[in-house]
């Protein structure tokens, strides 16, 4: 295990690897992502509260989850880089802080658009929604750093220690609707003191079709940025000489 570890942390490795799973992370996506749209928005019935409108959620709700699962992959991601000094875990982090970013940006819209004609206002100073917001400005902070310093490592150092100090808001995020009392309704899919869900299947297995969809399109695009951020911080050795001497040839 740890062997298969070592030789998939190696960059050249990576870039071979990553370039043949990429489709089949693309297809996979698109097929959960139409499953997920059709049942979402023709099978699943209308909310007998919200009606039509709730149906935002099946965006919404995956958006707002996968804004904590990526800032995690990628404090992660910088911790292991900041302590063990592997390059291809800086470039996961590097290349995950946009696309988590864009994530919880659209959870934040999509929130707002949702909000409006359930609280009668785009925006409240809610506990979850600020907790959401304070997300996003780690995010955009994690970008600046990486953007604003030359040296990648050094980049990557001050970046990763951001990120980790961060991940203090993550359980804020998930609890807040608990420990607080908000306009934000409270856990619906799974409930610590429920055995069951409180949301009905047939809205179910949309919602959990498009958080599949998300975690598919998240890890193709991470790869995809992966790839070219290696490339970057690999280009004066040996094995992406020869990759471009191959580019030029055909």
């Amino acid at each position: 295990m740890w062997a298969f570890i070592y030789k998939f942390s190696s960059p050249k490795y990576f870039y071979t690897l990553s370039g043949r799973l990429i489709p089949w992370f693309g297809w996979f996506c698109l097929a959960f992502m139409l499953a997920g749209l059709y049942y979402g928005l023709f099978i699943a019935p209308e909310d007998y509260q919200q009606g039509e409108s709730y149906r935002i959620m099946f965006v919404h709700v995956p958006a707002a989850w996968m804004s904590m699962f990526i800032y995690m992959v990628m404090a992660v991601a910088g911790g292991i880089g900041l302590v063990w000094r592997i390059k291809l875990a800086d470039a996961i982090a590097a290349s995950s802080a946009p696309i988590g970013a864009s994530f919880t940006f659209l959870a934040l819209a999509t929130g707002a658009l949702w909000g409006k004609p359930m609280w009668g206002a785009w925006w409240v100073w809610d506990a979850r929604l600020t907790s959401e917001l304070i997300l996003l400005f780690l995010y955009l902070g994690v970008i600046a750093l990486n953007s604003a310093i030359d040296d990648k490592r050094t980049a990557s150092r001050a970046s990763a220690v951001l990120a980790l100090v961060g991940v203090v808001n993550i359980p804020i995020i998930h609890y807040s609707v608990i420990w607080w009392n908000t306009l934000h309704q409270g856990p619906t899919v799974t409930k610590f003191d429920a055995p069951t869900s409180s949301i009905h299947i047939s809205m179910l297995i949309p919602l959990l079709l498009m958080a599949i969809a998300f975690k598919l399109y998240y890890v193709m695009v991470v790869l995809k940025r992966a790839r070219c951020e290696v490339l970057d911080r690999e280009r004066n050795t040996s094995w992406v000489q020869d990759l471009v001497r191959k580019s030029e040839m055909n």
